[in-house]
């Protein structure tokens, strides 16, 4: 992949610089977009050429030197090079040229993505000099597009906690309530979009990682059906890895047409099949009235937040009053444990293997004892699983998957919950096994909502996360909109409307 040399620069160093400040409040002034409106809009006004490439790039860095010391959601910070980059894009505008949709448009990515130049390290300490040769597929495509890629934002350790924290950059905190979490593994992600420090980002999701960022900054998120848009180069590897089963990428933004136009400059396949294949996603519907949609609230093993099913209820009766037939009892034939359990397997085999210390989990298993099925027991086992395990796990998958084709013959869509509760305490305790959630003022375990997340995660499935209300404290509530395989631009454009019915993203106080 082409791309050119970037310096490296964490953002612990960076300083305020009171010109861009100034930039910041002309740009603001005479660009309604800037910063909390769309990419659509941002990327529109820089074709119109309304505002240039670098006055765009410098009022959001302006913002970044503002707001990010409080929230750390941009921890590598690539300005030099994309400064130089904005310029180009200036002097190609002048000339009439266009170099994609997103021409000149500033955003970040997860730091999980390799940029050139760049380290990727996942929050592990040990790959801290691991730096990038070349572009992730999924950025390169970015910038053949326009966009301008000036950071990455902020990962827990090995992608892997609802939290995002490592020893390498810090804790990344809730523009909302900087005490409670952003979520994980793409809580950077979501903290810079919704702080308003990006125009657009790019996470990635197995068990939640977009979407429950998305929910708990109050942001839009998607994960895309599993296997459209290659991960190459999304790994700590420095060479091309097997494409991972059940994890994907996807964006996160501020408005659900925003998720859209990311994904149809990234979704496509990779280079080894791509003279021979290609992806024609079924177009959305053309109305809500009509529109068939499933809800399911309530699971006894993952309970959830009575704040977060009443905004999920007044989310699907505002579309029913919009026309679309609602069906709360509605569900899949299959037991939801099992799914969950294979979900699980899948899941934790798939995180466990990828990760640099292996060997130390293995050396963990062979010292557990053989009645010890405590949670912390059988998520190692689980996370060490054998090939017949998880090739026993994956069979199950596949009946599953034909199970979900079967319910959406009668059902276009499915809202459901992602997260158990809204943005919850920093809680960095270990082991992380042991972690409980508050649900109703009851004890809850850590990882019961991965059940949310493993609806879609564990069937290939694609799911929109929209903002849909607040909880007490003013935190934000979000949905999960779950389709069939292929419908991504269903689901995200279930979610738009359910932001011209209900209201979508709102600016954070703390951000303004």
């Amino acid at each position: 992949m082409n791309s050119e040399k970037s310096s490296q620069k964490t953002l612990p160093s960076v300083h305020k610089n009171r010109s861009q400040t100034g930039l910041a409040q002309q740009v603001h002034r005479g660009l309604d977009a800037f910063p909390f409106g769309s990419a659509v809009q941002l990327a529109r006004a820089l074709r119109a050429r309304k505002v240039s490439c670098v006055e765009l790039l410098k009022a959001y860095l302006s913002r970044v030197d503002r707001f990010n010391p409080s929230i750390n959601a941009i921890v590598v910070d690539d300005r030099e090079h994309a400064l130089s980059q904005a310029r180009r894009a200036d002097r190609a505008l002048a000339r009439g040229e266009v170099f994609g949709p997103l021409h000149g448009l500033p955003m970040t990515v997860k730091e999980s993505f390799d940029l050139q130049g760049l380290p990727t390290t996942q929050g592990y300490v040990a790959m801290r000099q691991n730096v990038a040769s070349e572009d992730a597929l999924v950025v390169w495509r970015l910038k053949q597009a326009g966009a301008i890629i000036f950071g990455k934002t902020n990962v827990p350790l090995f992608l892997a906690d609802f939290q995002t924290y490592n020893d390498i950059y810090g804790t990344t905190c809730n523009p909302w309530d900087p005490a409670r979490s952003p979520g994980g593994s793409s809580g950077g992600s979501a903290a810079a979009v919704a702080a308003g420090l990006t125009a657009l980002e790019y996470g990635s999701d197995i068990g939640g990682s977009i979407r429950n960022p998305a929910a708990y900054c109050g942001i839009y998120g998607h994960k895309s059906t599993w296997g459209i848009v290659p991960k190459r180069g999304h790994s700590l590897a420095r060479v091309p890895v097997a494409e991972a089963e059940i994890a994907v990428v996807g964006p996160l933004a501020r408005s659900a047409q925003d998720l859209a136009l990311a994904l149809g400059v990234t979704a496509g396949p990779d280079l080894l099949i791509s003279a021979a294949v290609g992806y024609r996603l079924p177009s959305a519907p053309k109305s809500v009235k009509g529109l068939r949609i499933a809800v399911w609230l309530d699971e006894p093993s993952a309970p959830i937040d009575a704040s977060v099913r009443a905004c999920i209820r007044d989310a699907a009766v505002a579309l029913r009053g919009a026309g679309a037939k609602v069906y709360f009892d509605a569900r899949p034939q299959f037991d939801p444990q099992a799914a969950d359990a294979t979900y699980r397997t899948l899941l934790l085999a798939q995180m466990g293997a990828r990760r640099p210390d292996f060997e130390k989990l293995l050396e963990r298993r062979h010292k557990l004892r053989a009645d010890d099925v405590s949670p912390r027991a059988l998520q190692l086992r689980k996370a060490t699983a054998s090939y017949k395990e998880y090739f026993d796990a994956s069979n199950q998958r596949e009946q599953f998957r034909w199970i979900w084709r079967d319910f959406f013959s009668r059902y276009d869509v499915m809202l459901a919950p992602v997260t158990a509760t809204p943005a919850f305490v920093h809680d960095h305790s270990e082991p992380m096994s042991a972690r409980m959630i508050s649900v109703d003022g009851a004890p809850v375990p850590y990882f019961s909502q991965l059940f949310w997340a493993g609806l879609a995660s564990g069937s290939n499935l694609p799911a929109t996360v929209a903002p849909i209300g607040f909880a007490s404290a003013n935190l934000p509530v979000g949905v999960q909109i779950v389709g069939p395989e292929m419908a991504d631009h269903t689901t995200i454009w279930v979610a738009a409307q359910l932001g011209k019915l209900i209201g979508g993203y709102v600016p954070p106080a703390n951000a303004r």
